[in-house]
Formats: structure tokens, sequence, C-alpha cells
């Protein structure tokens, strides 16, 4: 989906200091300084410190706040339809209703840095994403040396019958992306992670080797939470003999150590040992303050701007962003075994929501 990179109101002065062709930071950073404070929505608090470091470091005001990914995409549209936009900057954690919605509505635009475009691979660009979560399988390293599965296949086998935990896909609709995102462009090495299991390859009626292994999952009754926390706990809490195995953001491994938790990263699992999930950068049409809140995009995509999250072991676009030493994942050791998401089918995702949902409800084993 093409993004508009420039709004056509604005004037022709501002216009140039972000324009691709005129591209200069000084002149976009002179102009930000004769507009309104900015607010900036995303669902992290850390956006307040992120925010806050920004004002401090160009002279100018700017307000982070939290909101929720489950309240950004009606509050985005609450806001723009009433005409009284707060939420200048919205880095969107629920992309595909964002891009189904709020983008075709003209409420949001994307802009990508023309400095910085070099570093930013191609499908990462339009929309330019911000930042990406890695939500990854995860063991007890207390009980286990290594990861005690090699393929996703074994996690809808007996012996982990109930011993899954993970996030529920009916309260958390990027579970239900993911299973699309890995039926539309992985679903062969889903069949191929069978094969290799199993030494024979995939008969199923259910359309998809993705609808077979969810629904074996489902029906292997995991464990389901209400957040990552909770799964964090199930699987890495210290004193167990038979613990849980576990799909959880990275930020969890933040309460790893002696007196908190013993998560481990299962590596070289077949196919994949998670999946990425993007936080897109967008501005507000409406906005007053189009220079600073462009200037804050590229801030979020400098090594400065995103370290507050990259500490939890999330991955700037930018590649020349590295990974952050307080990290305690690895993750970034192992980006070559995430499966990444793709924005080009986002408006798939939200599309079979609801279709998704349905199969997991029917298969699930209370």
């Amino acid at each position: 989906m093409a993004m508009v990179t420039a709004l056509s109101s604005a004037p022709a002065m501002a216009q140039n200091a972000w324009d691709a062709e005129n591209f200069d930071i000084d002149a976009l950073i002179e102009a930000a300084k004769g507009e309104p404070p900015i607010t900036v929505y995303d669902s992290t608090g850390k956006i307040v410190e992120i925010a806050d470091a920004f004002a401090a470091k160009y002279g100018l005001e700017a307000t982070g706040v939290k909101v929720s990914t489950g309240a950004q995409i009606d509050q985005v549209m609450r806001e723009g339809q009433a005409g009284n936009v707060v939420g200048d900057v919205v880095v969107v954690q629920d992309v595909p209703p964002g891009m189904a919605q709020l983008v075709p509505m003209g409420l949001l635009e994307s802009w990508t840095p023309p400095d910085l475009a070099e570093f930013i691979p191609e499908g990462m660009r339009d929309p330019v994403i911000i930042v990406s979560s890695p939500n990854v399988w995860t063991y007890n390293t207390e009980v286990y040396d290594t990861c005690p599965v090699s393929n996703i296949w074994e996690l809808t086998e007996p012996e982990w019958n109930r011993k899954v935990a993970m996030q529920d896909p009916l309260g958390k609709p990027t579970y239900t992306d993911w299973f699309n995102q890995t039926e539309m462009h992985f679903d062969d090495q889903i069949a191929r992670a069978y094969e290799d299991h199993y030494g024979s390859p995939l008969e199923t009626d259910e359309g998809s080797a993705t609808k077979a292994w969810v629904k074996a999952l489902a029906a292997n009754a995991p464990l389901l939470t209400d957040s990552d926390s909770a799964a964090g706990d199930a699987v890495g809490a210290r004193g167990q003999t038979d613990p849980f195995m576990g799909l959880m953001a990275t930020a969890k491994f933040r309460d790893n150590g002696p007196d908190g938790l013993a998560l481990g990263l299962c590596t070289e699992l077949n196919p994949f040992s998670g999946w990425m999930y993007p936080g897109v950068g967008m501005i507000s049409t409406q906005t007053d303050s189009p220079n600073a809140a462009r200037l804050f995009i590229r801030y979020l995509l400098t090594e400065e701007g995103i370290a507050p999250q990259s500490a939890d072991g999330k991955l700037s676009s930018n590649t020349e962003v590295p990974s952050h030493p307080d990290d305690l994942s690895g993750v970034s050791d192992h980006l070559d075994e995430m499966m990444p998401y793709s924005t080009a089918t986002a408006m798939d995702d939200f599309d079979t929501r609801q279709d998704w949902q349905d199969f997991w409800r029917i298969n699930y084993a209370r």
C-alpha cells in the first residue's frame, strides 16, 4: 500500500523540510521549533521516557502517552472524526486494523526519513516499521540444559499436553495475525517441519499445514494466559521439576536472575524459534506539527531513540542500530530463526482474524 509522504495542506516551506529530494535534518529541526508541542501514543510506558529524551535533545515539547494496543485504533479514530487530534504521532502496535481502517480513512500517514532509508530494508519502509517485537519459544534453564524440543510439531504431542503456556489467541489478535502470516507466507516450511519430524509427508484435510498445526496445538490444551507475564512465570519460575514450555515476548527476559526467572530462548527450532511483530510509525494527517512529528519518527529510528525498547530485545528496522547490551534474551544472535512479518498482507490478517479465532475456539481442548 502506497503511503502519502507529505501533507498537501502544509506550506511549501515546511514541506521542503522533510522532502526526500531536498532533505536537510537541520532544516527539519529548525522548522519543528516553530511548531506547537506534540503528543505521541504508544502501547509501551517507555514512550514517556523516550518523549522526554527527545524534548531535551532538540529543545522541543513532547509528551509520551501510553495507550493500550487495543485502545489505540478507537482513540485515533474518534479524535480524527471529531477533528480534535491529540496524538500527533502514533506507533501503531495493532497493525492490521491500522492499515485497514486508519490509513484508508485518511487519518494517518507514514514517512520514512530520507537520510535513513538506505539502512531500512525495503519491506519495512512503507509504512515505516519503527521496531519489531520478537515473540519467542522459551524453556526453563534451571531444569533443562538446552531447549527440550527441536521441532514445533513436538508441542502437539502427548508429552506436552497441557504443558505449553501462551497468551489466548481469542484475546490477543496478534496471535491470529501470526497464524495467518504463517499460512500465507511460510506454509511450506510448516509442512516440511512435519516431514522432518515424522519422516513422511503431512496428510491433512484442513487445507494447509498451518491449520493442521494450529488445530493440533489447540487440541493439546495449552495453558492460555492473559499476559506474557503469566506465561513467563509458568515457564521460568524456579524450583519446578516439570515446567512448561512457552511463547512470549523477549521483554519477559528482564525478570531473569538468581532471584527471578530462569528463561531460555529455544534456538534452532524447526522451522522458527519465534516470530516478529511490528510497531509502525504513523503521523496524524491533521497534526499542527508536521515537522516535529517527522523529527520524532526519525528519532525513534536511531540507537538513542529506541534504546529504552531495544533493552527488552525489540529490534530497530534501522540495520545500523545495534542490539542493546542489556537485552537478556540474546535474540539478536538468532534473527535468521525468527519468522518475519509482512505489512503487505496486513489487511488479510485483519480480514481473517475472526476466522482464525473461530478455528481456535472450535479446536481448543478444555
